[in-house]
């Protein structure tokens, strides 16, 4: 089950935690978020899906993509990875594009917790306002919540399809 925490401290009026347990290793948890042909099958909140136009995968690579709503609105999309440590953290940069002044810095750090992992995802704004707007205007609070779920069902559905190959 998808938890958010409060946090305190010099950034905790610009951020955003939220953590889930998912039945699946660490590993695999882990490739799910750095091959795209894994992230392509459960990125983004519900209804959403993604289209991706360039991904490399290490420090200074980027993941360039677009996010199609539900209402048939798009999304532009750009994630840059700054620290791959596998299979325990990931810390990336996410705006619009290359020279978004608005981007905010993520770090995923994936524990195992019994049989499962947990996911942990802190999400740094460069503002409070930007903060606030993503969490009021664009629901990003549930619309992480989400993304894990999503992710929680597709990491069900790998053996059963075959998507590991």
């Amino acid at each position: 089950m998808a938890e958010t925490r409060h946090k305190t401290g010099a950034t905790a009026d610009r951020e955003i935690a939220i953590s889930r347990v998912v039945s699946a290793p660490r590993e695999l948890v882990f490739e799910a978020f750095t091959e795209v042909r894994h992230l392509s099958q459960w990125w983004g909140p519900d209804g959403f899906s993604t289209t991706t136009r360039a991904f490399e995968f290490r420090v200074g690579g980027a993941w360039d993509f677009v996010m199609h709503g539900p209402d048939g609105t798009d999304y532009q999309e750009w994630i840059s990875w700054t620290e791959i440590t596998p299979p325990e953290r990931i810390a990336l940069l996410h705006g619009e594009s290359r020279d978004d002044p608005n981007a905010f810095e993520s770090v995923l750090t994936f524990q195992p917790d019994g049989e499962g992992t947990r996911i942990g995802m802190r999400t740094v704004f460069p503002t409070k306002e930007l903060r606030d707007e993503a969490v009021e205007k664009y629901h990003a609070v549930e619309g992480g919540q989400q993304t894990l779920g999503n992710l929680a069902a597709y990491l069900t559905e790998i053996p059963r399809s075959g998507a590991e190959d």
